[in-house]
């Protein structure tokens, strides 16, 4: 069995002056204006590596679930953030590393069967297996 989902992307201009819309397939993204200054400057608008951020987070979470599922445990909760880090190379840029902070409320599970599904999410997480960069993690079981 394979799935495919889809986004795209229409960029318009230079880079530097340029403007773009990002849509998905199920249009939570539909028309979402991006560009040079949207990514380096601040200006309001996603950018690739924010997307991609929100990508790993939802997909290290539903596989931190999945884990604990497996183990016999249900999360109450699980929120985590990825930051990725983009940084200047002798090709351009390239996103560098991704480090997620996860936090979680778990009943029954121990701070041991906690971190083990953590580290295995992490490991086995689709977009986590998808990207070359350093993927770092610091998990919290809250209490």
């Amino acid at each position: 069995m394979s799935i495919k989902k889809t986004g795209s992307a229409e960029w318009q201009g230079s880079l530097k002056e340029g403007k773009g819309t990002v849509s998905t397939q199920s249009g939570a993204l539909k028309d979402n204006p991006y560009g040079f200054k949207h990514r380096f400057e601040g200006e309001p608008g996603t950018n690739p590596e924010e997307l991609v951020g929100a990508a790993h987070a939802s997909c290290y979470s539903m596989a931190l679930s999945m884990i604990l599922g497996e183990a016999g445990f249900e999360a109450d909760s699980i929120k985590t953030e990825a930051t990725v880090t983009l940084e200047p190379d002798d090709d351009g840029f390239s996103v560098t590393h991704i480090h997620l902070d996860t936090a979680a409320r778990v009943p029954g599970a121990s701070e041991s069967d906690f971190q083990d599904a953590a580290n295995k999410a992490k490991a086995g997480c689709p977009i986590s297996k998808l990207l070359k960069a350093e993927i770092t993690l610091t998990a919290k079981l809250d209490s």
